[in-house]
């Protein structure tokens, strides 16, 4: 076994919160710098620019969960990653479906743009991304899970967006493969606070959105290689493979 880095909460350059900073290679390179093995590609209701950062840290070793930060309907984050692109394309047209149609001011709110390798805009996204979509928390699970991805809840100590926050509880029948802790709090804390959260296993990542910001925090992964089963059975605590360490 081998312990590997991972933080798997980083926004790019097409969250409308994040900075245009947070470009495919720029990201790569934090990354690299931090020593991380792994990183999660989690931008708001859209997975169009995980795949390009996917295939830069295949040329640099380094292990990319494509997937996104889908807002539910209740506004609850959760991440949801995919281990291979026809599902990660399944899943962008379903969120396409469910977002509203309100268009983004990037005044207001930032740009929203895809780029390409030399960092040319491609995409640029005309729906204001941050906005809740019409997908339950429970439809969301069920959809991730159909089709063998990872399905977190994200930040959920913070007060916005989160299941505490949204529902006040987290639901009895939510099968989440972890949970997220965001960096402010610690997992002893916030089970002290939600004895119910003892049987999941928890994270804590970055929610990077400028590459100074990557890596900030991050999970230490015992597993056997390099590899998104690998990660499943680690999340799981499947034959040795466990989350070692919160950072």
């Amino acid at each position: 076994m081998r312990t590997y880095r991972a933080d798997l909460h980083i926004h790019t350059l097409l969250s409308p919160c994040g900075d245009l900073s947070m470009s495919p290679a720029n990201i790569i390179s934090e990354a690299l710098r931090r020593k991380l093995d792994i990183i999660g590609i989690t931008d708001h209701n859209s997975t169009r620019q995980a795949c390009l950062i996917g295939i830069l840290g295949a040329r640099n070793g380094l292990l990319v969960l494509r997937g996104a930060e889908v807002t539910t309907r209740e506004e609850v984050h959760c991440l949801a990653f995919f281990e291979n692109l026809h599902d990660l394309e399944v899943f962008q047209g379903y969120l396409d479906k469910n977002l509203p149609d309100i268009k983004n001011d990037p005044l207001i709110f930032g740009d929203q743009v895809v780029v390409n390798e030399e960092e040319d805009i491609i995409h640029t996204e005309e729906k204001l991304l941050i906005n809740a979509t019409e997908i339950s928390i429970g439809e969301l699970e069920a959809f991730v899970h159909e089709r063998g991805g990872l399905f977190i809840p994200a930040h959920i100590d913070r007060l916005k967006n989160s299941v505490y926050s949204q529902l006040g509880f987290l639901p009895p029948d939510l099968n989440a493969d972890a949970l997220e802790i965001s960096r402010r709090s610690t997992p002893e804390e916030f089970r002290r606070i939600h004895p119910e959260i003892k049987v999941y296993p928890l994270l804590t990542n970055s929610d990077a959105h400028y590459p100074e910001a990557v890596g900030a925090a991050f999970n230490l992964l015992e597993m056997e290689e390099l590899s998104f089963g690998e990660i499943k059975m680690a999340v799981k605590g499947i034959n040795g493979r466990r989350i070692k360490e919160l950072c």
